[in-house]
Parts: C-alpha cells; structure tokens; sequence
C-alpha cells in the first residue's frame, strides 16, 4: 500500500467496520512515535481509529496492554475492530479533554488526585510478570540517548574519557536506585499529554503500549514531575508522601519517607535525562517540531535534583559546561 493511499484506505476500513459510507475522519491527535489517531461521528457517537503503519508500528503491544487496563477497570479504549495486517484500529473515543490545558492551581489536586487514584490501581491490580523487565541494559539505553542527541548532536559537545568516567558513575547511581525499588506494573509515559478527564472522574488513559515491569516511582514522577507542566517543589513532595503511605497501606514496599523521596529523585533524573535525548532526537531525526521548546523545563529538573544528590553532582556540573550560555531552544546548525 502506497503512502499515498494510506488516508483513503483508512477511512474505506472504517466506513466498512462501522457500515456507515458517509463516515468521514478527522485529525485527533498524533503522538512522538508514527502512530496518528482520526476521530469520526457514526451511529450517534464518536469513535477513534488509530492509524499505526505497520513497517513503523507494531499494534500488537497496544492491543495487550489495552485489554489489561480495561479487565481491570481502568478507563483505557475499548476496541471495536483491528486489522494488524494494515495498522488500523477502532476504538471507543475517550474524549478531548487532556489534562494538561485545564491543569490549574483550582483543578490540580483534584485532576491529580484522580490520576493518583488510577496510577495505585495499575501498581496493585495489573499483572506485570510476563512483562518485559525495566533492568540495567534498557534503563542504560535510554539514558545514553542523552550523550548521543544532547551533547554531540544537539550542543556539539563530545566528551572526553574522564568525562565519560563521571558520565558513568552516575549512570551506575542512577540504575542501583531504580533496580532497587518494589516492581510494579510501568505505564512509561503517565503524564498530562496521555490523560484525559473522564466523565465519572476515572481518567482516560493512553499510550500505554510500552509498559513494563519495574519501578514503583517511575510513572509517579512522571506525572508529578511532568516535563510539560511545573508545580512547587514543596506540592510535589507533599503528593509524594500521600502517595508512598497510600502504597504501603495497599501492600507495596516503599520504605520510609525519606528513602522514598530519594528514590522518587534519582528515577526522575534517570527519566529526564532520557528526556533530554528524546527530545532531541525527535527534532533532528523525526522533524517532530517544537520539542525543543520543552527542554528547558527538562533541564531544570535535571539540574536541581542532581545537584541535590553527591552521586549526581559532577553530573551536572559536566552538563553546565557542555551547556555554556547558550539557549538550549536553539537548534544546532
């Protein structure tokens, strides 16, 4: 199937799954990866068809962890049709209303209340042994995207051998802290872009087709820590704690209050560090535009918790250099 094609066999496919000619699809959203998503009206409703090419896309992992979220009571789509063969789906639409532009000081604690709440049922109620392993080569991997698109590709800085040691040694940090924490059921990308408000309160949930098995803390900063929204470093470690004793009154080891946190840090810069990377690999490999605007909010968190832990300091006073006073929105020549 040409590319050219690609929008005409789409909309056919959903017109015959819904029997309905007169169908006619719409733009909804796309995301970082080559999935896009159509929203079209039929039969007194509105319905989703994703749109995954299946030389770029694998629909497979979607459709898994899509039924694991709705057995389980999670407002994930429910699924009308797939063809695997062609990369479409149809599923029920959640709606458009994402968190993060009616994030305010007067929604906050009850939109992140809700998204705490649904976060607790993933970690409790998911199964998540079959899953792939959040272990030492995938948590490596993905902080090295940081050397590769954000010192050498983005800033054009490449490190020396005594700079790769201090790279390192804190990637050493970084994984011990994570590997070390409770395994939970991991969404990987729970944040204000990949929640929707649910009309009973039940967050919509997407883009979870890359969970894994790891890290109680990771899908908690995500969210908290979110790399397109701020809130008060006092807020955010409040959220922390009622979330830790919530988790450990539902049976899950965390620890006390300060080990909790401090593992809520260093799974936060492991995360946005790979940010780091991602975001620019997305602008020069993908010409995805204007994730280059969110670095800044990226680095700051990097700065002021790895300067808080001795493990991570030299870290960031490496990446401070390569940094200079340049604007990191700017893209390189």
């Amino acid at each position: 199937m040409s590319s050219s094609s690609r929008p005409a066999q789409r909309l056919l496919w959903a017109q015959t799954v819904l029997a309905d000619p007169a169908l006619q699809l719409h733009s909804a959203s796309s995301d970082a990866s080559f999935r896009s998503y159509w929203r079209g009206e039929s039969g007194g409703r509105t319905w989703i068809v994703m749109d995954a090419p299946p030389d770029k896309e694998d629909t497979g992992p979607w459709l898994a962890m899509a039924k694991r979220l709705t057995d389980a009571g999670l407002n994930a789509p429910a699924v009308r049709a797939v063809d695997a063969d062609r990369g479409f789906v149809l599923m029920s639409d959640l709606g458009t209303r994402l968190f993060l532009p009616e994030l305010d000081e007067g929604t906050v604690d009850t939109l992140y209340g809700q998204a705490l709440d649904a976060l607790l049922r993933m970690q409790t109620r998911l199964p998540c042994d079959d899953l792939p392993p959040y272990d030492e080569a995938r948590l490596v991997a993905e902080m090295e995207l940081m050397p590769t698109w954000f010192f050498e590709r983005h800033l054009g800085f490449t490190p020396g051998c005594e700079q790769w040691d201090v790279i390192e040694s804190a990637f050493r940090a970084l994984v011990d802290a994570a590997t070390a924490q409770t395994a939970v059921f991991v969404h990987r990308d729970y944040h204000s872009r990949n929640l929707l408000i649910g009309e009973s309160g039940d967050p919509g949930i997407l883009d979870f087709q890359d969970a894994v098995r790891g890290p109680m803390t990771y899908d908690l900063v995500s969210l908290l820590r979110d790399c397109y929204i701020e809130w008060p470093q006092a807020r955010v470690e409040a959220w922390v704690e009622g979330y830790r004793q919530r988790a450990e009154a539902a049976g899950l080891r965390t620890g006390d209050a300060a080990r909790f946190l401090r593992a809520f840090d260093l799974m936060g810069l492991q995360r946005h560090l790979k940010v780091l990377g991602i975001f620019c690999r997305l602008y020069y490999r993908d010409a995805k535009a204007g994730y280059l605007n969110d670095l800044p909010l990226v680095w700051k968190y990097t700065r002021e918790v790895g300067r808080r832990h001795p493990e991570t300091a030299a870290l960031i006073a490496l990446i401070e250099q390569a940094i200079g006073d340049r604007d990191i929105r700017l893209p390189s020549a």
